[in-house]
């Protein structure tokens, strides 16, 4: 039986196919991937192509689905059509958008024994003019985001989605034609979510305010990359390689962050708990969390405790307020454009617990658990498993105990005076002479000069003051070979004793 090309100008009682093509047409499979880019082995798709009809590429438009998964390509008695053998799940809503709007596209890919795997999807045209976005880019954007996501599971039973409203409205067509091409890699509570949503942007007899909440929360909430909570394997080595980056010393603290790393190679799950990173100021807490997020190989985000004194601040406004706007958490999920993510809490000890707005500190609980934090603006359940927090603070005794179950509590020591003189000069003194441009052989500082620092700033914890006597010292010494023309600049005791007076 010849193939059966779909005319997608005709009416839709006269589109319908015949029982036994539509069983025919019934043979793509969808498989699971998440490799960042398509080559020959991982394609975004297989086409049929027995007599290796295809070159590098091909120009055409999909079928819709819905009558038959297939490419149909080249134009009048020319015209043929390829069935979809498999497809990337993730790609699933992207073809069936492009079917359905009969955008034309160009295909690159090869000729394999399977059939043509196809690497590239371009458009070329647009087939309507309800399409926000008519130029290639949008369509680049999309695949950019499907293949930085993971396809979501479908939920069982789930119903299939409806016919949405006919009015078209500019302002939000674009976040329908990203919801329509991405919808395998959303999470189902989400899709339906942003239906709602979608309707009431779209609806006439909602209000300009209620219209513009529904839009920007859309806008937000697509705006993240939805990602499963699966983690692969970290290299141990690596992840050691990086704490020495950045830490000197605390053993007992690497110890720590990589008995957690090998949990992760075990389970390929995060810990039930996340770090709390108790020590004085200036001890390196931060920097443990950003070595953390880098062995994570995730995005990180930041949250001042000791700036939130109301709780709607975290848990965002009700849309009943014209000033309504999404929380801290909810915010720090967009900017990071990601599901998962390392969540720094900083100062946490700094948070207040008893005032008449709410406890900032109590709306944490809901994050940290890992079973969905809940906006109150946003008004859907966002998944967190795949959030790692860290908090840092000064004084663990000022954390309520509800907050202390949450987190594995690591204690970061003070460091010794030799251990500060390391730092100091291995470290603090590079970094600033690398900042300024300051060459290693213009400035020298002696032991006895890097005993005086550590004096000077004994009764300080931590070692912040240390990099700022470093600055000290690298300003005076690009002063004198700038200004006094000095070849190279030594600090001795007695030179170093009086610039820190």
């Amino acid at each position: 039986m010849a193939d059966r090309v779909f005319d997608f100008g005709q009416a839709a009682e006269d589109a319908l196919p015949a029982p036994e093509e539509k069983a025919e047409a019934s043979s793509c499979r969808f498989f699971i991937s998440d490799a960042p880019e398509a080559t020959p082995e991982q394609p975004i798709m297989m086409l049929a192509d027995p007599e290796r009809r295809f070159a590098d590429s091909a120009s055409g438009v999909f079928l819709e689905p819905s009558v038959r998964a297939a490419f149909a390509s080249g134009e009048g008695q020319n015209m043929r059509t390829a069935d979809i053998l498999r497809l990337d799940s993730r790609f699933r809503g992207l073809v069936e958008w492009l079917g359905k709007n009969r955008i034309r596209v160009r295909l690159s890919g090869t000729g394999t024994a399977e059939g043509y795997a196809v690497c590239r999807i371009r458009e070329l045209a647009s087939g309507t003019e309800t399409k926000l976005s008519a130029e290639d880019g949008f369509l680049q954007y999309v695949m950019a985001r499907l293949f930085e996501s993971s396809a979501q599971e479908e939920a069982a039973g789930e119903e299939s989605e409806e016919d949405s409203d006919d009015m078209r409205l500019t302002s939000v067509q674009s976040l329908s034609d990203y919801l329509d091409c991405a919808k395998n890699t959303i999470p189902a509570n989400i899709r339906k979510w942003a239906r709602r949503n979608l309707a009431v942007a779209r609806s006439a007899e909602a209000s300009p305010e209620e219209k513009r909440h529904a839009q920007h929360a859309l806008s937000v909430m697509l705006n993240v990359r939805w990602k499963d909570s699966y983690f692969a394997a970290i290299d141990p080595v690596r992840a050691r390689a990086i704490l020495d980056e950045a830490l000197y010393g605390m053993e007992n603290v690497k110890q720590r962050i990589i008995e957690t790393i090998i949990q992760i190679n075990r389970t390929h799950k995060l810990p039930a708990y996340g770090l709390l990173l108790a020590g004085p100021a200036g001890t390196g807490k931060s920097q443990i969390a950003y070595a953390v997020a880098r062995i994570l190989q995730l995005p990180w985000t930041s949250l001042d405790m000791s700036s939130i004194h109301d709780s709607a601040q975290l848990t965002g406004s009700s849309r009943v307020y014209a000033n309504a706007r999404p929380g801290s958490i909810m915010e720090a999920f967009s900017l990071a454009g990601e599901s998962n993510l390392v969540f720094i809490i900083n100062e946490l000890d700094k948070a207040d617990s008893g005032t008449a707005q709410g406890s900032p500190a109590d709306a944490l609980l809901t994050l940290l658990d890992n079973l969905g934090f809940t906006d109150n603006y946003m008004e859907c359940t966002i998944p967190t498993a795949g959030v790692y927090p860290i908090a840092t603070a000064n004084d663990k005794s000022r954390i309520s105990e509800p907050l202390m179950t949450r987190f594995a509590v690591i204690d970061i020591p003070d460091y010794t005076p030799e251990e500060k003189k390391t730092i100091f000069l291995r470290y603090a003194l590079p970094k600033v002479l690398r900042r300024i441009g300051l060459g290693e052989e213009e400035i020298a500082v002696t032991d006895e000069a890097a005993e005086i620092v550590i004096k000077r700033f004994a009764s300080q914890p931590g070692v912040r003051d240390l990099e700022q006597a470093a600055e000290h010292m690298a300003a005076n010494a690009l002063f004198r070979i700038e200004y006094e023309h000095v070849e190279r600049v030594v600090f001795d005791a007695e030179t170093t004793e009086k610039l820190m007076r």
